[in-house]
């Protein structure tokens, strides 16, 4: 079984989907592989790392053409425009491993159903134990997390730690993170890791002792927050309502703090809006808003995606794609994500796409010429599951 790799099209991505710390996992199982001239130089990992351990280097053209799995950190759907030029050179047959926004991409979806292609979503391994090391959300959203603190960090007019110099003592900066999922979580470490006072707000009160056990304050919101999480451990959209009090609630609470980091968001929605302009005229001059949700639209009203802009004297990130920006170890963490999910459908040296297994079910997108996926179909407008 031949399992290829290609240079990432994506304006700004710089991580690959293989990397040679997890080929030898791939070739003892059985497998050849074969990588794009150049696929990995961006990350750090030249050609001759991958032919040490054994991976033959091909054109573009060649991979997509020998390959009967292919590896993609972004396939068609979370790389519309550059990713049309691959979409000819898919074949049925073919097996791609991919984040894809499968549920907004519907017509890439459609389009790869056409092509006869079987397609696995990364984005919908579901969050169980056994499917950790397959979570690429969860590795890409924990660089999010220590890359957003950084960001903070370098356009604060303050120092994170608290100092006791000759010159006086400095106080340390405040910080405070909303969401305490896997980014939120990392943002805390990372902030406190660098000396400031972190308070934390997530919907779910069932975190606080995490958030407490990094050595942060968790604040505490009388708001209604069973249904916040779906079955799958992925948060869910609340009511505009709800998200109206809460604002209201953490008014005064972001006032409070030099540096606001924000990590809310829904698989396949926009991202909830928590940080209103008000919210924003009530900081300090000088004080900074992280919004790691800025590709899901933000979680600040003025958040505006890839730019950095200054309201009411507060500085507004709005990074996207900040796991490409620390290619190395994303593409390390990455590419152990997906051959773990790629180990789980081999046997004997060959496919075996066993949808008895909760994993591979909830992942697989299309198969057959058909969409499959539950919740893709849903997205598409599509009725119940095909018995096929």
């Amino acid at each position: 079984m031949i399992v290829g790799t290609v240079k990432e099209t994506f304006p700004g991505e710089r991580r690959v989907a293989l990397t040679p710390h997890v080929m030898a996992g791939l070739t003892k199982a059985g497998c050849e592989l074969v990588v794009e001239s150049g696929a990995g130089m961006a990350a750090g990992y030249p050609d001759q790392a991958y032919t040490d351990k054994g991976a033959r280097i091909a054109g573009r053209a060649e991979v997509f053409e020998t390959a009967d799995v292919l590896l993609q950190v972004r396939g068609l759907g979370a790389n519309p425009e550059h990713g049309r030029a691959d979409l000819e050179q898919l074949r049925r047959g073919q097996v791609l491993l991919a984040t894809f926004e499968p549920l907004t991409a519907t017509d890439a979806v459609r389009e790869v159903a056409e092509r006869g292609v079987t397609l696995f979503a990364l984005e919908l391994v579901p969050r169980i134990t056994r499917a950790q090391t397959m979570d690429v959300l969860s590795s890409m959203a924990t660089i999010a997390g220590y890359k957003g603190v950084l960001l903070g960090a370098s356009h604060l007019p303050k120092m994170f730690p608290m100092m006791m110099t000759a010159a006086g003592t400095v106080k340390p900066a405040k910080v405070f993170v909303i969401g305490a999922g896997v980014a939120g979580l990392q943002a805390i470490a990372s902030s406190r890791r660098l000396g400031a006072q972190v308070e934390a707000y997530d919907l779910r009160p069932a975190v606080k002792e995490q958030v407490e056990s990094l050595g942060a304050k968790f604040v505490e919101m009388e708001l209604d927050a069973e249904a916040s999480q779906d079955a799958g451990g992925y948060a869910k959209a609340m009511g505009e309502e709800f998200y109206k009090k809460q604002r209201e609630m953490m008014t005064r609470v972001v006032a409070e703090h030099d540096v606001v980091i924000t990590t809310a968001a829904v698989p396949g929605k926009k991202a909830p809006l928590l940080v209103t302009t008000a919210m924003v005229q009530g900081m300090q001059p000088g004080s900074v808003i992280v919004d790691l949700a800025a590709e899901r639209g933000g979680n600040c009203e003025l958040t505006q995606p890839g730019e950095t802009v200054v309201e009411h004297g507060v500085t507004i990130l709005g990074p996207v794609n900040l796991p490409a920006t620390v290619p190395f170890h994303a593409s390390q963490m990455f590419a152990k994500n997906i051959t773990t999910l790629l180990h789980l459908l081999i046997k004997d040296g060959k496919l075996n796409i066993d949808m008895e297994d909760e994993v591979i079910r909830e992942t697989v997108v299309t198969h057959g010429g058909e969409v499959g996926n539950p919740k893709v179909r849903e997205a598409l407008g599509l009725a119940t599951v095909p018995t096929s």
